[in-house]
C-alpha cells in the first residue's frame, strides 16, 4: 500500500471556517463520489486546531507554521494511481479535482508527495 499525502494551505481571501466547510462538505463528497474511478481505498481528512499547543510545538522546534490541513489517500500500489490515471475517466476526473481543489486550496504553498507507511510496534 501506498499514501498519497497533500499538505494544505487555504486559499487567500477565505477564512480557515470556509476553507474547512468547503473541504469537508464540497471537495469531500465529490472525491469519495468519485473514488472507485481513481482506486483509492481510503480518503482522510486532517484539519489543523487552532490552539496555543501549534505555536509552542513551532517555537520549540524552530519550524514552519502549520499547515491548515492534510489529506491523506491510500492506494494499492504506485502502478495502481497510474493505470488509474491513464484511462479516460481518470484523466477527466484528475482534471475536476484539480479544478476543484483550485476553490479551496493555495498551490503555491502547499505540498503533495508519495508515502509508503512503516507502522512500529512494541
Amino acid at each position: 500500500m501506498i499514501k498519497f499525502v497533500m499538505c494544505l494551505r487555504w486559499k487567500s481571501g477565505m477564512t480557515r471556517e470556509e476553507f474547512q466547510e468547503y473541504w469537508i462538505h464540497q471537495h469531500g463528497p465529490f472525491f469519495m463520489k468519485n473514488a472507485a474511478t481513481m482506486r483509492a481505498k481510503k480518503y482522510v481528512q486532517s484539519l489543523t486546531v487552532d490552539t496555543p499547543l501549534n505555536e509552542g510545538l513551532r517555537n520549540s522546534r524552530g519550524m514552519l507554521p502549520e499547515y491548515d490541513g492534510v489529506a491523506e489517500v491510500w492506494f494499492d500500489s504506485e502502478q495502481d494511481v497510474m493505470a488509474a490515471m491513464n484511462t479516460p475517466e481518470g484523466q477527466k476526473l484528475s482534471a475536476a479535482l484539480l479544478e476543484d481543489e483550485g476553490k479551496f486550496i493555495d498551490h503555491s504553498q502547499s505540498s503533495a508527495f508519495i508515502l509508503k507507511e512503516h507502522a512500529l510496534s512494541e
